[in-house]
This record gives structure tokens, C-alpha cells and sequence, in this order.
């Protein structure tokens, strides 16, 4: 029986997930049907446009993401600490971005004065709308609710556009993370839907290659902030340079079919977590086969399925690959 996702996404534990959905029917969920000849292409746009939108909207950060042809890849951190910090108004304000609120609440956005019992409603509200906007299931929610209604009314039918849940993998520690995003990066390559990081279309890497030519990096994509140090700033910690280079020569490989193993002295994300060439292809490359629910080293995993009660514990093969 699935597990809850309350109890699948444990932020003591990690602030990282990987979230993937799929659609349930035959047509697409974007790119061209070869057996009708329909494209689908522009729902690419709706897909990229509400994620980075939700993204300035929800204490979470969208690490990396791929759109393509029926389903949709994206890594996400909870900004636990950023959304604590919010004011009431600040929620207010988020959460009617996205529905109307509640009478009380759309007066006290408008600085209408209100009544004590008023006010002790409106902030029983933001408390509410507070916890929802770092929670990963309403951001999902929130991301495939209006697709699904745009896909179905364009194509003049109803019933579920995508499959009942979301699947999702705590990435556990620094390996885990670097290999799912680059995973996800990779996905259009391993698909064979772009010969290029930089030529694959509505992906998190082409928009940080493109902000990288432009020496900044992109608003709407949580930040590299270089290797772990003291009073190191909210973001990924690695550096830019080393993860696309990573990513450019991964996909090299993936592209050309190569079976030979990459030159670590290459690579200092890999010398820095100690995972093995030959590894990191297979990690890289099979991520979603190779791995569970929960992704770590195994003295991570343990600790997870400790503090979570699990007495199931999850497939240690991807363990053995991230080192």
C-alpha cells in the first residue's frame, strides 16, 4: 500500500525532493502525436511558465526541471525558514496570487479596519495558507490542477489528464542531489529530444546556461552558492561552473553512446563527494531505475527510516552508487 505523503516528505530529514508526474490518457502532454499528427509543442510554455510562477509564489525552490512528452521531472526545496519568516501580510499577499482568500482576509490586504474577533480570524487564515505554501503536495497541486483544465478543455474532453499521485524521492545528502538534478537535466538528452544541455528546451539547464552567458543566474531557479562553508547563503551547495561542466560532459557521453569512464580530475563535484566515474554514469543516467523513495548514502537512509518509523528499508543498491 502507498505510503501517505505526509509521511513520505520528512523535512527534518531533507529539504529536497524529487517530484515527477505523469499523464494517465494516451495523448500527450506535449510534443507531437505521430499517430494524429496533433502538436502539442505550446504546452510546454503553460507548464514552464506556471512552475517558475509558483516558484515566486510558495516557500519552495525549483532546483532543476525537464518537460517532456508525458510527464514532467522537477527537484524542489522547501524554503522552511524563508516562509516561517513571512510576515502576515506577506502570506496574504502570496496566497491571493493564487485564490481569493476569504472576506476578512481580501479587506486586510485592502488595510480595511477590522474587528478583533475579525483579526483573529485573518490570522487563523494565514496560519493555514502559511503551511500550504510550503507544502509540497499543494504546490503540485497547484502546478497540475490548471494544466489538466487547459489540456481538457483544448482537447474537448474530461477526466484525469494526469495519474492520481505525484511520485516522490527524498534526496537525503549532497550526492543525492547532485545526481537526481543532473538526471533531470539530462532527461531531453537521454530521450534523444536535443543533441545539447543548451538546446534542450523548457529545462532548468538551459535557462542557467543562458543566465550564465550573461554572467548572472536566473531569479526564478534556486541559486548555486558554491561549497559548504561558514555563513554560506541560502542555496545549492555547489559551484555553478563545476555542475554545468558536469552536466556538458555527462551528456557528451550519454550522446555519443561512450561506455568509457570520465577523468575525475575533470570533475571536482565528484572529487569532492567522493563518487566514483563509473558510478556517477550509472547513477546519472539511471537514476529513476536505480532508486527508491528515499536516495542517500546509507547512513542517511538508516537515519531516515529511523526517525521515520520505517521498518521497510528502501533499496540500498543507489547507496552503493554514491560513493
Amino acid at each position: 500500500m502507498p505510503r501517505s505523503r505526509s509521511q513520505q516528505i520528512s523535512i527534518d530529514d531533507t529539504s529536497y525532493y524529487h517530484c515527477i508526474s505523469r499523464c494517465v490518457r494516451r495523448a500527450f502532454l506535449c510534443g507531437e502525436d505521430e499517430l494524429t499528427g496533433n502538436s502539442y509543442e505550446h504546452r510546454r510554455g503553460w507548464i514552464e511558465k506556471r512552475l517558475l510562477f509558483l516558484a515566486s509564489v510558495f516557500g519552495i525552490d525549483v532546483c532543476s526541471y525537464a518537460v517532456m512528452s508525458n510527464h514532467l521531472h522537477v527537484v524542489l526545496h522547501i524554503n522552511q525558514e524563508e516562509a516561517k519568516n513571512w510576515s502576515t501580510l506577506e502570506v496574504l499577499r502570496r496566497w491571493h496570487k493564487l485564490h481569493k482568500g476569504t472576506l476578512f482576509t481580501q479587506q486586510y490586504l485592502k488595510g480595511e479596519a477590522l474587528h478583533d474577533f475579525a483579526l483573529t480570524l485573518v490570522e487563523a487564515s494565514a496560519d493555514t495558507f502559511r503551511h500550504r505554501l510550503m507544502d509540497i503536495s499543494w504546490f503540485m497541486k497547484e502546478l497540475n490542477e490548471p494544466i489538466a483544465r487547459q489540456a481538457n478543455a483544448e482537447d474537448a474532453c474530461t477526466g484525469r489528464f494526469w495519474e492520481g499521485r505525484f511520485k516522490s524521492q527524498a534526496l537525503l545528502d549532497e550526492a543525492a542531489l547532485i545526481a537526481c538534478m543532473a538526471y533531470v537535466d539530462l532527461n531531453p538528452i537521454r530521450a534523444k529530444m536535443s543533441d545539447t544541455p543548451e538546446g534542450s528546451d523548457f529545462t532548468s539547464i538551459k535557462k542557467r546556461i543562458n543566465s550564465a552567458k550573461e554572467n548572472h543566474q536566473p531569479k526564478t531557479l534556486f541559486p548555486f552558492v558554491g561549497n559548504p562553508r561558514n555563513d554560506m547563503p541560502d542555496g545549492l551547495p555547489f559551484l555553478l561552473q563545476d555542475y554545468l561542466a558536469l552536466v556538458d560532459l555527462t551528456g557528451r557521453i550519454i550522446r555519443e553512446g561512450k561506455k568509457c569512464a570520465i577523468d575525475a580530475s575533470l570533475l571536482p563535484i565528484l572529487q569532492r563527494l567522493n563518487i566514483s566515474s563509473d558510478n556517477w554514469l550509472c547513477i546519472a543516467t539511471q537514476f529513476g531505475e536505480k532508486t527508491g523513495g528515499v536516495v542517500g548514502k546509507e547512513t542517511a537512509v538508516a537515519h531516515y527510516c529511523e526517525s521515520n518509523q520505517r521498518q521497510r528499508k528502501p533499496r540500498l543498491q543507489s547507496c552503493h552508487l554514491l560513493r
